[in-house]
């Protein structure tokens, strides 16, 4: 990790006092540690954006099971990205209704087609990525 650097930013008070708000909602010491994360979120998606950077998701997706041929087809969509995908959790959340999270890594524009391919089968009520990164680039 390098050094601290303190700097001085304006910022119009209305502004300001919407962020106060979202720290306190959000559960930040101060003020410093939201910057923070702000910037490490602009700067992982910017890499993202370019399609190579390595990353990790999760793809979650809702979806009854009684659909006709439906769990094969994500079974099968699965194993064939098998390397990319090193962790799945499958939970029955009533009757009919299934809900699985797929852990994905890979590059981003790899792991983006793969949660398109899965939120795309038919039948799937519900589907989401969320990518994060590796966090090797990060201090």
């Amino acid at each position: 990790m390098g050094e601290t650097v303190r700097f001085g930013i304006s910022i119009d008070d209305m502004l300001l006092e919407s962020f106060d708000r979202l720290i306190e909602q959000k559960g930040y010491m101060n003020r410093s540690e939201a910057i923070r994360d702000l910037i490490r979120a602009a700067l992982v998606e910017l890499k993202w954006e370019a399609g190579e950077e390595e990353t990790v998701g999760t793809v979650t997706l809702v979806y009854n099971h009684h659909v006709r041929d439906l769990s094969d087809k994500l079974t099968e969509q699965q194993h064939s990205h098998h390397n990319q995908i090193i962790s799945a959790l499958h939970v029955h959340l009533d009757a009919h209704n299934c809900l699985e999270v797929l852990v994905v890594r890979g590059k981003a524009r790899e792991v983006k087609k793969i949660a398109d391919e899965l939120i795309g089968v038919k039948g799937v009520k519900h589907g989401k990525l969320v990518m994060t990164t590796t966090g090797e680039e990060l201090h």
